[in-house]
């Protein structure tokens, strides 16, 4: 049953109601907390440089709760071995050493074989038995399907599946992605489980556009931040930001197509762990609000809505009430820290030929707590908060610590 709502929750959760998905959407638990964590990771199974395991344990240790593994296009399962030559070669020196060192040599496997030394992959349901602790930290089997159109790359995130998915190719990219995204959906219906798709990075390679994006109803979520610094997150003068694609395509999605809009996630896409160069860890993160530490309760709480994007914000509390058209939002301050909210949006009646009238800026605020109020002109709104402290990590130069809330619209 649909009714009018208010949504609060805190970082310990006292109450959790939706206001992004369909705006008058109950989903309501006393029990609700927040949870950390990495969809798009890399390793050896694909183009990493480090061993699941090592991986498994940087993201643990530093206080996450839920780990993706999305290699390209294979699953962690089998017998799989690498030579320390390769690994070394793509940046992981010393890797081998190391991954026996933390974990020893009752657990490494290795052999020599013509004179080098191979390490065997640990398949995902052999090590995370190590890992996987009831409301502490878990690990999400996924994959990332690595396709393309041509020379555009077309990459879809696949979280919780249970068997691999095959590029399925098509006729366009908009087909290439309503292909792979069907499969996806085949499988989830097959299994009887959630599973998470997303695009990732669609800049890189110039691969979708903003139209594309908005055109494919089956996509539902999209990279609004990926920490790899080859994304092109920022676009050129010939092509928008991720920023601005998510404002075009929304616009075209609530005012062109009647659909809902897209929801933004940040991830890493992390290949590196010697370092800093590339695509290292701790960039871009989910947190989520759900009942449970579960494959099945991340994933459904992410698909209804309850979460944020981060690259270093925290947020206290947020919330949307459908009757009085507000929204508002509490950021767990930092010491030193400022911040500026910005509530951005589009006004109905609005041609995304028209960019710079797509996407702007309603209000803004210094304040930890602020609100706005919905206007009956705006299409929708979402809020992306900047703070004065630099991220640590950088992808992109002079790049601050952000947060991007879903989505909300007047139903």
């Amino acid at each position: 049953m649909q009714r009018p709502f208010f949504l609060t929750f805190t970082l310990t959760c006292v109450s959790l109601v939706l206001a992004s998905q369909l705006n008058a959407q109950e989903n309501r638990s006393d029990s609700t907390r927040w949870y950390k964590g990495n969809l798009h990771t890399h390793s050896l199974w694909s183009d990493g440089n480090d061993f699941p395991e090592m991986i498994a344990k940087w993201y643990k240790d530093r206080g996450y709760h839920f780990l993706g593994l999305s290699d390209h296009n294979i699953l962690s399962r089998g017998n799989k071995w690498m030579p320390n030559t390769a690994i070394e070669k793509r940046g992981g020196k010393g890797a081998g050493q190391r991954y026996e060192k933390v974990f020893g040599s009752d657990w490494v496997e290795k052999r020599t074989r013509n004179d080098v030394i191979e390490y065997r992959l640990k398949p995902l349901n052999d090590f995370r038995t190590l890992f996987d602790e009831p409301e502490k930290f878990m690990m999400i089997q996924s994959e990332e399907i690595t396709d393309h159109f041509g020379s555009l790359p077309i990459h879809i995130n696949a979280t919780n599946l249970q068997d691999l998915i095959k590029p399925q190719g098509g006729n366009s990219v908009r087909e290439t992605m309503t292909n792979n995204l069907q499969a996806i959906k085949r499988q989830q219906e097959r299994i009887g489980r959630p599973i998470l798709a997303h695009l990732n990075h669609p800049n890189f390679g110039w691969g979708v556009s903003a139209e594309d994006m908005a055109a494919v109803k089956e996509e539902k979520f999209f990279e609004i931040y990926n920490g790899h610094p080859g994304v092109r997150q920022l676009g050129d003068k010939d092509h928008p930001s991720l920023e601005k694609m998510w404002d075009i395509a929304n616009t075209i999605r609530l005012e062109q197509m009647k659909a809902d809009p897209l929801f933004g996630i940040a991830t890493d896409d992390s290949h590196n762990y010697f370092g800093t160069t590339g695509s290292s860890p701790g960039r871009g993160w989910v947190m989520v609000s759900a009942t449970r530490l579960s494959p099945a309760k991340i994933v459904t709480s992410l698909e209804q809505g309850n979460f944020y994007a981060s690259s270093g914000v925290e947020i206290d509390s947020f919330g949307f009430d459908q009757n009085t058209k507000k929204l508002w939002l509490k950021i767990k301050a930092v010491e030193g820290a400022s911040y500026k909210t910005e509530f951005i949006g589009t006004q109905k009646g609005t041609s995304t030929k028209e960019l710079s009238q797509v996407g702007i800026i309603l209000a803004e605020s210094e304040k930890l707590s602020s609100s706005y109020t919905l206007q009956d002109n705006d299409l929708y709104v979402r809020v992306r908060i900047t703070s004065s402290i630099s991220h640590p990590n950088p992808s992109i130069r002079g790049q601050k610590q952000q947060a991007w809330l879903q989505p909300v619209w007047l139903k």
